[in-house]
C-alpha cells in the first residue's frame, strides 16, 4: 500500500496541489484524471520519486518494485529492439548465472551432509522457483510476445532502436516496464502513440495484471476498460471515486447536485434565523431567544461547495462553402519510400458532407494518404482530383509542433489571417482559454495541450468544406476532446479523420476505411461497427486478414491440392516457422534445465542418511515438482516440434 500524505506543490504564485491525500491499495486499477495542467503528471512523478513535493510525504511498503512510464523519454542507443527489451530481465539473467554457478559447484562437491551443501541446495531450489516465476525459461519469447502486442513486427526485432521514432521508442520502454512485472505500474499517457490494435492489447494485458496500476489517460474507452477507481485532480484538490470513468461522471454529478441542494437548504435556514435574530434582539423579552439563535448559527457546520473548474474552450467551425457533389476522387494511388511500399494502387472517393474515419496500424498509410489528398505530399503514382470549389483545412499529426516557437500567440494567429478577422484574434484566443496577457506569450513556453488548442484556433480563421484531421486529439484533455467532437458533429462540410481514439470516433463518421497490407478496406459504419464487424477479440489476428478457422482450411487446401503458395502466404508461413523454431528452442532449454535439476536431486537422495535429514521432505517435494514440470515441458516441446514439422 502506498500512502500519499499532505502533498503540497507550488509553482511561482500558483498552487498546483494543496495538501492532498489518498491511498493506493494492492492490485487496484486507478485512473488519474483532470484537465491538462492540473498536476496529474506531477503527482505521478512524486509517487515514482522522480520529483519532491514542497511539503508532505509518500510512504511505501517495506518491499516493493515500481515501473514508471513518463512522457519525457530518453531510450539508450546502440541496441536492437529485442536486446533493449531483454534488459528488463537483467536481474533474472544474474540469477540464471548464479544458478549455473551453483550447478557447477554441486557437480564438484562431495560434502553432501554439510550445512553449506544443504544451503546451496536450498538456494538452488529457491532460485529455480524465482527464475520460473519471473519468466526466466522463456525470456525471448515473452519479450517478443509483448513487443508484438505493442505493434512491432518480427522483422523489427533485430533493428536498432535509433531507427524508430519517439512514439515507437516509447513502445519499447513500455514493453520493458511490462516485462519487469513491477508491483506498482505507473503509466503517464500510455496510449498516446498506440494504434487501436495495440491499445486493445494493452487493455487486455492490464485487466489481468497482478500488480497495481495507476494510469493517466484522456482515452475514456481505455479508462472504462482498465480502471475500477477514478482520482480526479481539480483546482489543487483531489476527489476520489470507487468507480471507472463513466460511472465516476455520474457519481460526481450526483454528489454536486446533493451538495448544492444541501447548501441551498442551509442558506435558507441561516437567512430565516438571521431575520428572527434581527427582529427580536432589540426586545428585552426576546433577547434570550435571539442569543440562543445566534449560538445555534455559531455552532452550525457550514456547508461549502467544492470549487469547480468550469473553463472550457469554445470551438465552432465556420460555415462550409458549397462544393461540388464529388469532393475527392483519388485513383490508383501509389506511395513508396525508397524500397518501402506503403500504398499500392488504392482508390478513394468522398462526396459532399460525407464523414470518413481512417483507421489501422501505425505505418500502414493513413497519414500518407491524408497528406496526398491535402496536397502537402506527392504520390509516387496515381492521381487525386478535387471537386469544384473544394477548400481544405488540414490539421497534421504534428500540427502543434510545427508552430513557430519564436512567435507570440498573437503573431502566430496573425500569420496568414484574413484582414477582416484581425480585430477578432484576441477574442478567438480567449475562446480557446488564452487570456489577454497570454496573447503576448511565446509559443515556445506553451505545453503540448496549449499548442494543440492554438493550432485548432488557427484552423478557424478560414472557411473550409473539407476538414482533414490527422490525430487531432493528441495532447487534448477529455473535456477538450468532447468539445472538439461536438464541434465536428455540428460542422456542415466533409470530413476525413485519422484517429485511434474509439470514444472520439464513435458516432462521428458513417464510413470507416481500414488501412492494411497497402490496401484500403471499407466498412459502412462508425468505428464501433467496424470493430464489431471484424470481431476483434484478437486484433492482431485481424490485421492478418483471416481467422483461425480460415487459416487452417487454407493450410489443408495447400497440402491436398499442392497449390503454389502466394508471396503473402509464403511470408505468413516463414513467420510462423520462425516463431515455432524459437518456441522449440525455448522448450528444449527448459527440458535440459529440468533434467539437470532432477539429476541433482537424485544424487542428493542417494546419499546415506538423506531420509533422516531435516531437508529431505523439501527436496522430495522439489524433485516431484521437477518431474511434473518436465512432463509438461516435454509435451510442449513435442507439440511445437510437430507444428514445425507440419510446415515443412
Amino acid at each position: 500500500m502506498i500512502t500519499v500524505s499532505n502533498i503540497f506543490v507550488k509553482y511561482s504564485d500558483r498552487v498546483l496541489l494543496d495538501h492532498v491525500n489518498f491511498v493506493i491499495g494492492e492490485r487496484e486499477r486507478v485512473g488519474l484524471v483532470g484537465k491538462n495542467g492540473t498536476g496529474k503528471s506531477t503527482i505521478l512523478k512524486i509517487i515514482a520519486k522522480d520529483q519532491s513535493p514542497d511539503s508532505g510525504k509518500v510512504t511505501y511498503p517495506s518491499v516493493y518494485t515500481m515501473g514508471f512510464l513518463h512522457q519525457e523519454l530518453e531510450l539508450p542507443q546502440g541496441k536492437t529492439v529485442m536486446n533493449e527489451a531483454l534488459t528488463a530481465f537483467d536481474e533474472i539473467k544474474k540469477l540464471e548465472k548464479r544458478l549455473e554457478e551453483i550447478n557447477v559447484e554441486l557437480e564438484t562437491r562431495e560434502d553432501y551432509e554439510s550445512d553449506s551443501y544443504a544451503d546451496l541446495l536450498q538456494e538452488l531450489s529457491d532460485g529455480t522457483d524465482r527464475f520460473s516465476i519471473f519468466g526466466g525459461y522463456n525470456m525471448e519469447s515473452e519479450a517478443e510476445r509483448v513487443l508484438k502486442g505493442l505493434g512491432f513486427k518480427t522483422t523489427d526485432m533485430d533493428r536498432q532502436t535509433s531507427e524508430f521514432s519517439g512514439g515507437w521508442q516509447m513502445r519499447i520502454e513500455l514493453a520493458k516496464i511490462i516485462l519487469k512485472r513491477p508491483d506498482y505500474l505507473l503509466l503517464d499517457e500510455p496510449t498516446n502513440h498506440l494504434d487501436i490494435e495495440s491499445i486493445i492489447w494493452l487493455e487486455n494485458m492490464l485487466k489481468t495484471y497482478e500488480g497495481t496500476v495507476v494510469v493517466i489517460s484522456h482515452d475514456k474507452t481505455f479508462l472504462n476498460h482498465v480502471t475500477n477507481r477514478t482520482v480526479e485532480i481539480e483546482l489543487s484538490q483531489i476527489y476520489d471515486y470507487k468507480a471507472p470513468y463513466s460511472k465516476f461522471l455520474e457519481l460526481r454529478k450526483e454528489r454536486r447536485e446533493q451538495q448544492e441542494k444541501a447548501f441551498s437548504n442551509q442558506q435558507r435556514e441561516i437567512a430565516r434565523k438571521e431575520r428572527l435574530i434581527e427582529r427580536f434582539r432589540a426586545k428585552s423579552s426576546k433577547a434570550k431567544f435571539a442569543q440562543s439563535l445566534m449560538k445555534e448559527l455559531d455552532r452550525m457546520d457550514k456547508i461549502e461547495l467544492d470549487n469547480e473548474d468550469a473553463s472550457a474552450m469554445k470551438l465552432r467551425f465556420l460555415p462550409a462553402p458549397r462544393s461540388g457533389e464529388l469532393v475527392v476522387d483519388a485513383k490508383k494511388i501509389v506511395k513508396q519510400y525508397d524500397k518501402l511500399l506503403v500504398l499500392n494502387k488504392v482508390g478513394f472517393q468522398l462526396i459532399r458532407k460525407e464523414r470518413v474515419a481512417f483507421v489501422g496500424r501505425n505505418g500502414e498509410g493513413k497519414s500518407t494518404l491524408s497528406k496526398i489528398i491535402a496536397g502537402v505530399l506527392g504520390s509516387t503514382d496515381g492521381e487525386v482530383t478535387l471537386g469544384h470549389n473544394v477548400q481544405i483545412a488540414y490539421y497534421a499529426q504534428n500540427q502543434a509542433e510545427s508552430l513557430d516557437a519564436k512567435m507570440t500567440l498573437l503573431e502566430s494567429m496573425e500569420d496568414g489571417c484574413p484582414d477582416e478577422l484581425r480585430t477578432k484574434l484576441r477574442s478567438i484566443l480567449g475562446a480557446f482559454l488564452f487570456s489577454g496577457e497570454d496573447a503576448e506569450k511565446k509559443v515556445s513556453v506553451l505545453s503540448g495541450g496549449e499548442r494543440a488548442r492554438l493550432a485548432l484556433a488557427k484552423m478557424l480563421l478560414r472557411p473550409a468544406n473539407l476538414l482533414i484531421l490527422d490525430e487531432p486529439t493528441n495532447h487534448l484533455d477529455i473535456i477538450s476532446k468532447d468539445i472538439l467532437k461536438k464541434s465536428i458533429q455540428a460542422y456542415d462540410g466533409a470530413l476525413i479523420v485519422v484517429s485511434h481514439d474509439r470514444d472520439f470516433l464513435e458516432g462521428l463518421t458513417e464510413r470507416t476505411i481500414e488501412f492494411r497490407d497497402q490496401q484500403l478496406h471499407e466498412y459502412l459504419g462508425d468505428v464501433q461497427y467496424f470493430l464489431e464487424k471484424r470481431e476483434v477479440d484478437n486484433f492482431r489476428d485481424v490485421s492478418l486478414g483471416k481467422n483461425a478457422g480460415t487459416d487452417k482450411a487454407k493450410k489443408q487446401e495447400v497440402v491436398v491440392a499442392k497449390v503454389e503458395l502466394t508471396p503473402e502466404e509464403k511470408k505468413v508461413k516463414e513467420k510462423q516457422s520462425r516463431e515455432l523454431k524459437r518456441e522449440v528452442h525455448n522448450a528444449e532449454r527448459k527440458v535440459e534445465r529440468l533434467e539437470k535439476d532432477i539429476e541433482a536431486h537424485e544424487r542428493e537422495m542417494a546419499e546415506p542418511g538423506f531420509y533422516e535429514s531435516d531437508h529431505s521432505a523439501k527436496t522430495l517435494e522439489a524433485y516431484q515438482k521437477a518431474k511434473e514440470d518436465l512432463e509438461v515441458a516435454m509435451e510442449v516441446w513435442e507439440q511445437k516440434q510437430e507444428e514445425l514439422d507440419s510446415l515443412s
